[in-house]
């Protein structure tokens, strides 16, 4: 399994996924420019809709379909991790683009990141009760958080 660091500042990583664009040749746009601001600044888990409302208030005539195509770029270059959701609901991680557990709020949607030192171990348990090959991993846990608690 591919070890993946911490990305440092916003700048840091906004830097690593202009730099992976360049490396492949890819236009950097206004709007696509825009596009990686947000999703490396955001803590939230943006979904393409979210992210499309941030830039179109910078970039009115973006359409949604650029956003689109920025996004599954972005993914192809691992550059952003998707969050799937039966519901169709996707969420998108530009800050964190590498396999790290996710607490999510079955009531407001709220995504937040915490931090698993035993998730390395419970990886290395897999890895020996199975014998598999661990390529990726995806640890949700779903649950109501403080705020829809209080209600």
């Amino acid at each position: 399994m591919t070890e993946w660091t911490d990305p440092g500042s916003i700048e840091q990583r906004l830097h690593q996924m202009l730099a992976k664009l360049k490396e492949h040749d890819f236009r950097l746009t206004p709007q696509r420019l825009a596009v990686l601001k947000v999703l490396a600044a955001s803590e939230g888990h943006p979904t393409v809709e979210g992210i499309y409302e941030t830039v179109r208030a910078e970039f009115p005539t973006t359409s949604i379909a650029t956003i689109y195509k920025t996004v599954n770029l972005l993914k192809q270059l691992n550059e952003v991790l998707e969050l799937g959701f039966p519901d169709g609901s996707n969420r998108y991680d530009g800050n964190k683009p590498y396999p790290h557990p996710h607490v999510i709020c079955t009531q407001c949607q709220k995504i937040i990141d915490p931090n698993l030192g035993s998730l390395k171990e419970l990886t290395n348990e897999v890895i020996k009760e199975t014998g598999f090959q661990i390529l990726n991993h995806r640890v949700d846990f779903f649950g109501t958080c403080r705020e829809c608690q209080s209600h």
